[in-house]
This record gives C-alpha cells, sequence and structure tokens, in this order.
C-alpha cells in the first residue's frame, strides 16, 4: 500500500555515490526556489545525505512558501525555511552568503498572457543571483524543450544541439542558462546547467497526467508519440552531485532518464493495471521533444528505478487513492504555448 510516507522515504534515500559525493562538497547549500514540485524532496535529501556522509552542513530551503505538508517535511528532517520573495531585492540581498546553490526558481504555466512576468522570473532574477552569488557553486535548473523538436529516429537532442526555443516560456529559460553563462565566463563562477525532461514523483508528471485522463474517461493525445522521464529521486542527486561539476565554462548536461517511451504504450500498460481502456485521440506523430541523456548516464549512473517500474507504480499509487499535487505537465505542447 502506497502513503505519502512510503513515498518520501524513497524519494529521500541517498545512494552511496550521493553519500561519497557529499563529503566532498564543501560547505553548505542553499535551494532557491525550494517550494515547487522537486524541492521539498530534494532538501531533505541532501540532508538525509549529510548525516550518513558523517558532515556537518546546513540546508536552506528558500521560497515565498511551500505547501503546508512540504514545508511540515522539511522542518521535520531538520531543513531551514526562509520565506522570500526573490524578486523584492531587498529580501534576495539579505540572504546567506554559502558556497553551494540549487537555483530551481522559475514560472512556466500562465505565461501566455503573462509574459513580463515569467521573464522577470526566468531571465532578468537569474542575472541578479547570478551576481550576487558569484563566488558559489550553482546548479541552473533549465528545461529540455529549449531544444527543437526532432525525428524519432535521431536518438534524442544531445549537449551539442544547438537551442531553438519555442515559445516565450521556452526563449525565458534559455536567457535563464544565458545569465548564469555569463557569470561562468565573465566572473568565473562555476555552473552546472541541468536541462531536465520530466521528474516523476508519482504526486506528478507526465505517468500521472496519462493515468489521470485514462481514469477521468479523457483521450489520450498522440501527436506527441513518445517522453522522456526520469524517477525524481535520481533527478534529485543528480542535482546534489551536480555541484561537484559545476566549472567554469559552464558544464551542460541534459538529465532524463535512458528510456524513449511510448506515450500509447505506457498509456496501455497503466490501463491494464488501473483496470481500464485507455482513450486515445488522432495518429501518432514522428517526432517530439526527446532528448539524449548518454552523458548524464556516463557521469552519475543510470537511475535506481526504471521506466517500467515506474509505469507499475503510478498505476498502484492512483489505485490506493495517493493524492495529486494537481501540477499537470503539458507534455502533450508541441507549440510553446503554456
Amino acid at each position: 500500500m502506497w502513503t505519502e510516507e512510503k513515498l518520501n522515504t524513497l524519494l529521500t534515500a541517498p545512494s552511496d555515490a550521493l553519500i561519497e559525493d557529499m563529503k566532498r562538497i564543501d560547505g553548505d547549500i542553499m535551494v532557491l526556489g525550494a517550494g515547487g514540485k522537486m524541492g521539498p524532496t530534494l532538501c531533505v535529501l541532501a540532508k538525509n545525505a549529510i548525516r550518513a556522509a558523517g558532515v556537518e552542513k546546513r540546508v536552506i530551503a528558500v521560497s515565498r512558501g511551500s505547501d503546508p505538508i512540504a514545508a511540515a517535511l522539511m522542518r521535520e528532517n531538520g531543513v531551514e525555511i526562509i520565506n522570500a520573495d526573490l524578486l523584492d531585492r531587498a529580501q534576495m540581498t539579505a540572504l546567506p552568503d554559502v558556497e553551494n546553490i540549487i537555483y530551481m526558481a522559475g514560472r512556466k504555466f500562465g505565461t501566455d498572457g503573462n509574459e513580463w512576468q515569467t521573464w522577470a522570473m526566468n531571465a532578468t532574477l537569474p542575472a541578479f543571483v547570478a551576481d550576487q552569488f558569484r563566488h558559489s557553486n550553482i546548479v541552473v535548473f533549465s528545461s529540455g524543450n529549449i531544444y527543437p523538436i526532432v525525428p524519432l529516429s535521431s536518438g534524442g537532442c544531445t549537449e551539442q544541439t544547438r537551442p531553438v526555443p519555442n515559445g516565450e516560456y521556452a526563449m525565458s529559460c534559455l536567457a535563464r542558462e544565458r545569465a548564469f553563462e555569463y557569470a561562468a565566463n565573465t566572473f568565473g563562477t562555476k555552473v552546472f546547467i541541468y536541462r531536465l525532461n520530466f521528474a516523476v514523483d508519482l504526486r506528478y508528471g507526465v505517468l500521472f497526467d496519462v493515468a489521470d485522463k485514462i481514469m477521468k474517461g479523457e483521450p489520450i493525445p498522440l501527436a506527441t508519440p513518445v517522453f522522456n522521464f526520469i524517477w525524481q529521486g535520481s533527478a534529485n542527486e543528480i542535482a546534489l552531485r551536480g555541484l561537484l561539476h559545476a566549472a567554469s565554462p559552464a558544464c551542460v548536461m541534459n538529465i532524463t532518464g535512458p528510456e524513449t517511451v511510448s506515450v500509447k504504450r505506457a498509456a496501455l500498460e497503466l490501463g491494464e493495471y488501473l483496470g481500464k481502456e485507455p482513450i486515445f485521440a488522432g495518429e501518432e506523430g514522428s517526432d517530439a521533444y526527446i532528448n539524449n541523456a548518454s552523458l548524464a548516464m556516463e557521469t552519475f549512473g543510470y537511475p535506481a528505478v526504471s521506466a517500467k517500474t515506474l509505469i507499475r507504480w503510478q498505476a498502484e499509487w492512483i489505485l490506493d487513492g495517493g493524492r495529486s499535487l494537481n501540477k499537470p505537465t503539458h507534455f502533450e505542447e508541441r507549440k510553446g504555448s503554456y
């Protein structure tokens, strides 16, 4: 039986590799934008790895405010919480000066019609943060959708693929990267740019979105025929371990699972577990936003949980009444409109 406690325990259990790397990371860790989908479990994972490594470090979570359940999880596990609006310069400059920054702040949904807000969060703020923390190691969360849609036969975009952002959200994500690259090249700031394609936590993610459509009897669009995803526990580990790979010029890496998964096949497997036949809409397309994470696999190893296991876990979570974060991924969006 899945419970919130069981899921959080799995998401925040450090691997031996993370424990060893935590011994090598000098100084405290501050997570900016920690109140989102990944931040709370990342912070707790960091604290658990620190304890297991037998070292002393602070983990500081900074956000405008977290879900009360997530905030309680962090406090109970020794994470310090600072409530701050990063767009308020006075509040941001009052933050402690730490050696290691995980930059997770960003805005995606609601961009259409409020583009100025998205650019402020995704492009203006990074320039201020990069300047203030120019002497820190910084892991910068970015998005795989800064790349173009590519044929399925391509194997996915690599780090050498030229970004072709589609829509203002993707453009602003590339602007975020460029702001930190400026710091890396101008100030010598050590930066690791983390281009993520879909973390799966069971409370949200591409598999949750597909399973939710199956349970509601809603059609699953097939124009985007495949997707990449990765277990959130592994995605968070890579973010923390990435502090040791931050470099000047910036190190850029695609972060996702090794598999390119068929949306239709995943839906059929989920449907078998859920006892409901999925409904499909349209024909399967011949291209998609897909990323090649070979470099991450070589550097950090393969994710702890396979795609097939995640599909089964996702169905079990829903059947066991697991809650939703109500944060759809919109993985099917192809025109950059959010």
